[in-house]
């Protein structure tokens, strides 16, 4: 059991530290009035200390703030700088298109080499572009319900998908509700979509078997609720469901491309109809794309009545756009490679396997998940084995206590969750600091 009191303490005495520590962050902070929540963009208030650091340069795995304190970044811009912060191949490509024109709408030949790669990483065979992985999968949903007639969707509690409006549905007592927080809806998201639990064949059925559902869109692994791995035959079961059903399968891996070169999807010898993906593909730039089987390609042809040119364009002008395309080429061809992620991997089953010698020193009920160079510890054991488990799990002042300790000496997890992310620049200096780190906060929250 924790000393709340005990916590409640800590954490006033580590923001109390945080601010005097960050003068010049927190005078940007309060002078940022003419911004929306006074941030650039509004995720940037999940903060810990009450205010955020402010970035003056991010470089391989290391962040500096404009106070001049250096951090050991395991958040890594929430996975969108996975290849690791300005990696040079990336920064040089960039540089390079820029410096000839990035958005002249014409295509570039870097667009069919990086089509090239990814179906021989994730297996679909034909790609297009956008600049977020939501444009991709508002896009995708679209296409899917257009050659299937259906109007439904089916999403895992406590998914995450960006801000698609569909995706914006739970579990709550055995009813599908819209997601407490789902902002200035539309309309009822229970008329747009399906929800069944991540690891629940039997509910996944009951749905599909209304026959008004188009795709199944997932995550292999859920990861934005916390890491929540499949169990033994789910993955297998949810390809056989959905081919028995006529529902086509679409697996975002733009958080699970942690798994591998190629996701969950070439790791775990995944099938899906479409893969979409974001984020980390640009090496910090942004970029999106979804790819489709020959299958999902073929029927959509064969629709004369659809506008895939002018009207049906998806993700707006920008969209492949030539330095989002080079910024990928490159990430894949020379940061992000299958040898980085070998390296990648090994550091974070170094980093679980240090959190995890923590938790068992102190025998506490937490537990340690692992998804290819993603690490994540919960504070439940065992771990959740879906998303409304994990919903459940959240401790608020837990972790910001954490979050905020950490980054007071010089580490950040994602904010968001206790998630940290290893990149090719990262260390096992690094890693072992933060298991140090860790095991003192732990300490002192626990110490008699």
């Amino acid at each position: 059991m924790i000393d709340r009191d005990r916590l409640t303490g800590l954490l006033q005495r580590e923001r109390a530290a945080f601010a005097e520590r960050n003068p010049r962050s927190a005078a940007e902070y309060a002078k940022a009035g003419h911004l929306f929540g006074r941030v650039p963009m509004t995720w940037m208030n999940k903060k810990a200390a009450g205010f955020p650091l402010y970035l003056d340069r991010a470089v391989g795995a290391v962040v500096t703030d404009i106070d001049g304190h250096e951090y050991t970044d395991f958040c890594l811009g929430d996975t969108a700088a996975m290849a690791g912060h300005a990696p040079a191949a990336t920064a040089e490509a960039v540089q390079r298109r820029f410096a000839g024109g990035a958005c002249a709408m014409l295509p570039t030949p870097d667009a069919a080499w990086v089509g090239a790669e990814l179906t021989r990483r994730f297996g679909v065979t034909e790609w297009s572009f956008a600049l977020t992985a939501t444009d991709a999968n508002r896009w995708v949903i679209r296409l899917l319900r257009a050659i299937t007639g259906r109007p439904k969707i089916l999403f895992n509690s406590y998914c995450y998908h960006g801000s698609v409006d569909e995706s914006l549905i739970v579990l709550q007592d055995g009813q599908a509700r819209s997601r407490e927080g789902n902002v200035g809806a539309p309309f009822d998201v229970t008329a747009t979509s399906r929800v069944a639990e991540y690891n629940d064949l039997a509910g996944l059925e009951r749905e599909l078997a209304h026959g008004d559902v188009a795709a199944v869109v997932m995550e292999p692994a859920l990861t934005n609720i916390g890491i929540v791995l499949p169990e033994p035959g789910y993955l297998d079961g949810v390809r056989e469901l959905t081919r028995r059903y006529d529902t086509y399968l679409v697996n975002d891996e733009t958080h699970t491309f942690s798994a591998g070169p190629g996701g969950a999807t070439l790791k775990w010898s995944l099938e899906p109809d479409v893969v979409t993906i974001g984020k980390a593909i640009g090496g910090g730039i942004p970029a999106a794309a979804y790819g489709l089987s020959a299958t999902v390609s073929d029927r959509i042809a064969a629709m004369r009545d659809l506008d895939l040119v002018d009207m049906g364009g998806v993700g707006g002008t920008l969209a492949g756009n030539a330095l989002s395309i080079a910024a990928t080429r490159a990430t894949l061809e020379h940061v992000l490679t299958d040898e980085a992620f070998e390296r990648m991997t090994a550091l974070a089953e170094r980093f679980a396997d240090g959190v995890q010698s923590v938790i068992t020193a102190h025998d506490l009920p937490w537990s340690v998940s692992r998804l290819g160079a993603r690490v994540e510890y919960r504070f439940a054991n065992p771990a959740p084995r879906n998303g409304g488990e994990s919903n459940q799990a959240g401790d608020p002042d837990l972790e910001d206590y954490l979050h905020v300790y950490l980054a007071n000496r010089g580490i950040l997890l994602t904010p968001f969750h206790n998630m940290a992310l290893m990149s090719p620049a990262t260390t096992e200096a690094q890693v072992d600091r933060h298991e140090a780190v860790f095991a003192q906060a732990v300490d002192e929250l626990y110490r008699a």
